[in-house]
């Protein structure tokens, strides 16, 4: 018996009429680490957009920093050198946004 993805639940067919791959549903979700955003770590953050990759990004970052994270702090030091330029922020997240996509 096949098992099939529709819909956002699961569904068994021994024929389907559209079946969806799997393998297909699992290559829309991408994973990233911290240290690949500009972070200080390995832990990995999975999302279908660089939008929310970049959320839960953030999100880490300001928790690692509120526990005084040394690593996490000082990779937040970068980040705030590189915002004074907008140019070269624009850059690096348009780097960043292409690594994501070519995942």
């Amino acid at each position: 018996m096949l098992l099939i993805l529709t819909m956002g639940h699961f569904t068994s067919s021994k024929q389907p009429d559209n079946p969806v791959s799997l393998q297909k549903i699992e290559t829309m979700i991408k994973m990233m680490t911290c240290k690949q955003l500009g972070g200080a770590c390995d832990l990995e953050f999975k999302a279908e957009t660089f939008e929310e990759i970049a959320a839960l990004s953030r999100a880490h970052a300001q928790k690692m920093i509120q526990q005084k994270d040394k690593a996490h702090g000082e990779a937040m030091q970068k980040m705030q050198q590189l915002m004074k330029s907008p140019e070269s922020m624009k850059i690096w997240m348009e780097n960043k946004r292409r690594a994501f996509d070519a995942l």
